[in-house]
């Protein structure tokens, strides 16, 4: 599997983030679904990544800097035909290491709390995330869980 950052011009990714934004939006309240289209990934203080085996595009993952010390993971999604076979922990690490090169002691990220999400969760608390409470514009929302984890010293 190889990542790369880009691809928010490969219709290929375009058409997996089209799955995501309607899966996300399907699995939780009108209200409550925080997914960023193509155009907001495209925001100068998003970095984004694709996961590919071969010519397939099987994941993506972005990163939001929020300050200079905290950012937020994005539009984290797997294709359904390779979901629990590595991918989004491969893309999670690579968005970690990213997150700490750029400085980062502090990356958050909201999830649904229906059973959709409940993967996804698992693989957060996995690498160490924890919940906390709402963080940046995000409010107190029963159909959101908000999680954080922190590394290095500031």
């Amino acid at each position: 599997m190889n990542i790369i950052e880009g691809g928010l011009d490969d219709p290929r990714v375009v058409a997996l983030l089209a799955e995501h934004i309607e899966a996300a939006r399907a699995h939780t309240s009108c209200d409550s679904a925080h997914v960023l289209d193509v155009g907001q990934l495209k925001s100068s203080d998003i970095r984004f990544w694709t996961a590919w085996e071969g010519d397939q595009v099987v994941g993506t993952g972005a990163l939001k800097r929020l300050d200079a010390f905290h950012g937020e993971i994005k539009s984290m999604h797997t294709h359904r035909s390779h979901r629990r076979k590595g991918v989004a922990a491969t893309i999670l690490n690579h968005i970690l290491a990213a997150g700490k090169q750029m400085g980062l002691t502090r990356i958050s990220l909201e999830t649904g709390s229906w059973p959709y999400f409940d993967a996804a969760r698992e693989l957060y608390k996995q690498h160490g995330f924890e919940e906390c409470p709402p963080f940046g514009a995000y409010r107190t929302d029963p159909n959101s869980v908000f999680m954080t984890i922190t590394f290095g010293n500031r």
